[in-house]
């Protein structure tokens, strides 16, 4: 934090969670062969996992799933420098195959994003081979391994890693 912040490690913990519960899209960067590349992303935050849905063509899952590395970053709105916060991240990325871990990220999707009911018939095990086919969409996880929290309320460029696990 900037000389004279008043926060402690702990606001910043606490900020970061409130924020990711608060916003719903992360934004996914990637870099490969064909450069760098960011892309939005809806997404759940459970047991400190970030889970999306999206296209295994993508550009960003492709050079996602050469290197295992990503970043991500999930920011409010804000209508001056003053007025940034966020998160940043990097850490790894994933396919989800695990069926019953798809159905408590899909569960959590429905409660959060009440759209993609339409998705899903209201079934306590959704078909998910029929979700992945119909849209052309798998669902995976980023996994952070350092996360730091901004605020520029703290000065310019304000930030501190913060304990994620």
């Amino acid at each position: 934090m900037a000389t004279g912040a008043k926060s402690t490690p702990e606001d910043g913990r606490e900020a970061a969670l409130a924020l990711i519960q608060r916003e719903s899209t992360l934004t996914l960067a990637t870099a490969g062969e064909s450069g760098p590349w960011s892309a939005p992303v809806y997404y759940v935050c459970l047991k400190g996992r970030f889970y999306f849905f999206s296209s295994p063509q993508s550009r960003h899952i492709q050079q996602a799933v050469k290197s295992g590395e990503a970043a991500a970053s999930v920011f409010q709105s804000a209508d001056s420098w003053q007025a940034i916060r966020g998160i940043q991240m990097t850490g790894t990325l994933e396919r989800v195959d695990s069926i019953a871990l798809s159905i408590k990220v899909i569960a959590a999707y429905l409660k959060r994003f009440s759209f993609t009911r339409e998705f899903f018939p209201d079934d306590p095990a959704p078909d998910l081979a029929a979700f992945f086919t119909r849209f052309k969409a798998r669902l995976y996880a980023f996994t952070p391994t350092a996360v730091y929290y901004i605020d520029n309320r703290f000065g310019f460029g304000a930030r501190q890693r913060i304990d994620w696990q």
